[in-house]
């Protein structure tokens, strides 16, 4: 890492208008280690605890809930059934064996109960909270904005429940959110070596700048976004957008360290290895996860070619594997592009995307009444409802409004980083509207939601004043400025976040399937596309 001077360490320098200035000062993440780590493991303790307390519950007389019916009878094939799995009482598997692969990680440890089918689920959900601390940590370059984002995720309704329901949409959001973490780290190293580079006098020897060598943390984003198309298709979108912003960090960094001719140096230095990494490497991982299926005899359509298509043809010269995947694939898409309205196939819970932002229309995922005790009155329900907590969701249009605003006018590539994470995760969607669809396909949304309102939170909070130098939550050094501006913006931070919690602390009756009254259950429905 380069070193910063002494002199930048005691001498205020002029605001920049963007955390990213030509030539920039060479910053590359928070330097308080020890306490970042500490506050990020007492964080993810606390999302262990709420994740992991009567995981077990509730049950349909002990067999699984809502699309538990599917992944978990799965899953317990690939365990007992050498890894491949036939989707019994259906036509076909309609999702690729990642995230059941999860799942049977710990069936095979806790056996074909409610523990073995949603305790892999309940670490990713804890994990996905450090994931987020860390993320927003580095971007911020603030501990304590990082801290905002992990309460944030914490008190979230929706990454809740679906960290304790045997789903694939959990692992989806931990996938895409660790390769966004990684071309976040990518980043900062990618500027750690111009800097490098310009301190060496290397920057300006060829019009195209330096070469980059080998990017590990590139690399690694494109392990995980070929589990997380693995786990669900809906992971493509996330290469085509997070490929695009890996380049566009590459282009911003050439163009920060004075490449004379930084898109011509992007395009020749590093789109190559960005398609190897960035899609290639997902490919390659995408197709390794049918490793089961490959070695089985008796996998779906494992043997289509001479049963359901011909061995000749223009595709004859790839091995007979390959071309009965591809069939296979074909049927699932099939299968997916006539799952629509107009083709009558209605669902009393299905929303559409542009619901989703603010969580409009929630997911019921198990109801009971009728033989329910212990609410202490004669008629008690239970229920799970997958709900975005509203003191955070229904800030989400203003806050998408405020990162947009910065993004453009003030060039923060922070704001825009987590506007490529959460439009991969909406933007898509629009292009299907016959399709039916679920708020649950928005759990990829909550960890960029909450990064976004972490970093608005962090412009409210303000610069902090420390032994008179005073200094902003992403590190840069400002003019003075009076204590009562980030006295002020503290009070309404942790406000906001007091409400967040009290929130969800209010749902959580409605979150975990705890005996209720009916009235209680009718006061819950705040709204009525919650009924």
């Amino acid at each position: 890492m380069i070193p910063v001077t002494e002199a930048r360490s005691t001498r205020p320098v002029p605001a920049v208008v963007s955390p990213a200035p030509l030539r920039p000062a060479p910053d590359f993440g928070p330097l308080d280690r020890a306490r970042g780590w500490v506050v990020t493991l007492v964080l993810t303790l606390i999302a262990a605890i709420t994740r992991i307390v009567n995981l077990n519950y509730p049950t349909d007389a002990r067999t699984p809930v809502f699309d538990e019916k599917h992944y978990a009878p799965q899953a317990w094939q690939m365990v007992t059934g050498g890894g491949v799995e036939d989707n019994p009482a259906y036509g076909l598997v309609v999702h690729p064996p990642v995230g059941k692969q999860f799942i049977a990680v710990s069936e095979a440890l806790f056996g074909y109960n409610a523990w073995g089918w949603r305790g892999t689920a309940a670490l990713a959900g804890t994990v996905l909270v450090l994931l987020v601390i860390r993320i927003v940590r580095r971007m911020s370059r603030s501990t304590l904005i990082g801290a905002f984002a992990g309460i944030l995720l914490i008190a979230d309704g929706l990454t809740f429940v679906s960290s304790r329901i045997g789903m694939l949409d959990i692992f989806m959001a931990l996938l895409v959110t660790a390769a966004f973490g990684c071309l976040i780290v990518d980043r900062d190293d990618v500027r750690e070596r111009m800097a490098r580079a310009d301190l060496a006098g290397r920057v300006g020897r060829t019009d195209l700048g330096p070469r980059l060598g080998v990017r590990w943390w590139r690399f690694g984003a494109g392990v995980l976004l070929g589990l997380a198309c693995g786990t669900k298709w809906s992971g493509i979108y996330f290469v085509m957008f997070f490929g695009l912003m890996s380049v566009a960090f590459d282009v911003s960094a050439r163009r920060a360290y004075g490449v004379r001719r930084p898109w011509v140096g992007t395009l020749v230095r590093d789109v190559g290895p960005a398609l190897y990494a960035l899609v290639v490497i997902p490919l390659v991982v995408y197709l390794s996860s049918y490793w089961a299926w490959f070695a089985s005899e008796t996998g779906t359509y494992r043997h289509a070619v001479g049963n359901y298509v011909g061995t000749g043809g223009g595709f004859a010269f790839l091995p007979d594997a390959l071309r009965s995947l591809w069939y296979y694939q074909g049927e699932t898409l099939d299968f997916h592009s006539t799952l629509t309205n107009s083709a009558g196939n209605h669902h009393p819970w299905e929303s559409k995307p542009w619901t989703w932002p603010m969580g409009l229309r929630p997911m019921l995922y198990y109801y009971a009444d009728g033989t329910v005790t212990g609410c202490g009155e004669a008629q008690c329900v239970k229920a799970v409802m997958a709900v975005g907590t509203p003191a955070l969701w229904w800030l989400a249009l203003p806050a998408l409004g405020w990162m947009i605003w910065r993004a453009v006018t003030r060039r923060d590539w922070r704001y825009a980083a987590v506007l490529v994470g959460y439009g991969a995760g909406l933007l898509p969607w629009f292009l299907t509207l016959d399709r039916q669809m679920y708020f649950f396909y928005a759990v990829v949304l909550a960890p960029f939601l909450a990064m976004g309102v972490a970093l608005v939170l962090g412009d409210i909070l303000g610069p902090s004043q420390r032994g008179g130098v005073p200094r902003s939550p992403t590190g840069t050094y400002l003019p003075a400025r009076v204590d009562e501006r980030y006295a002020l913006g503290l009070l309404i931070v942790s406000i906001y976040l007091g409400l967040v919690v009290a929130n969800f602390v209010w749902l959580w009756p409605i979150l975990t399937g705890m005996p209720i009254s009916t009235a209680t259950w009718q006061d819950h429905l705040w709204l009525p596309s919650w009924r």
